[in-house]
């Protein structure tokens, strides 16, 4: 039976369909979620995708996280459904309180977008199940909030319970703390990330195909929900 995922579309997303496009690539079937909606589908997993949800008003991914879709989503999150979060989506989690911390103006005061290399260092969700531990991968960087943030004792608990999924390496393009690309919740259901790998899934549009693995691996993780923390 063919996997389904969610890809929701707020008013401003503008990366759903290279998320959907990703999923299709994958193997699995994209559902399209729009924000009003309350009924998931019976989706296998869901992608927050990248964007300007609300057109970035109060702060970004802040109206977004009230829309009638995210308050299914926090409930189905909070029961273990795999929910990944990438760039606008990230920042949408955050709000959301389904991860800690926050996206804030990039240091240097640009946006900035560009290919980024990033070290894997956390395997033991279902979207970096297929990686390797300390594994480098090219996946594009572009935002304008990326910079995470999150007070000290957040930041030493992060460190110290292995919560920090991805790490930009070879340059930050952000300020983020701790060089932190992505981060993962308790469970590992939930991931955010601000690069993109929807847009590294063919070298004829992408820098790499590095990408799709994060969108296998959920497929994987589905066909066989133990984990081993170590698969290649």
């Amino acid at each position: 039976m063919t996997a389904r995922v969610g890809v929701v579309t707020f008013p401003g997303s503008l990366d759903d369909g290279d998320a959907a496009r990703a999923v299709r690539a994958a193997g699995a079937e994209p559902v399209r979620l729009w924000h009003r909606d309350t009924d998931l589908q019976g989706v296998d997993g869901v992608v927050l995708p990248g964007g300007f949800s609300y057109g970035d008003y109060l702060r970004c991914g802040a109206i977004a996280r009230f829309s009638p879709v995210m308050e299914s989503i926090i409930a189905a999150a909070n029961k273990g459904l795999p929910v990944l979060g990438i760039c606008n989506g990230f920042q949408v989690l955050c709000e959301s309180h389904l991860l800690p911390g926050a996206l804030v103006r990039n240091d240097n005061q640009h946006f900035v977008c560009r290919d980024q290399w990033l070290r894997v260092e956390n395997v033991d969700t279902p979207w970096t199940r297929d990686l390797r531990m300390g594994q480098e991968i090219l996946v594009p960087v572009k935002n304008g909030e990326g910079g995470y943030i999150a007070d000290p004792e957040t930041l030493e608990w992060l460190e110290t319970l292995d919560r920090i999924v991805f790490r930009y390496i070879n340059g930050n393009p952000n300020g983020s703390r701790n060089d932190i690309a992505g981060i993962r919740n308790e469970a590992g259901n939930v991931v955010g990330l601000m690069p993109h790998p929807e847009h590294a899934i063919s070298t004829l549009t992408g820098p790499s195909v590095d990408g799709l693995v994060l969108f296998t691996s959920l497929l994987n993780s589905l066909l066989t929900p133990a984990m081993s923390g170590s698969s290649a």
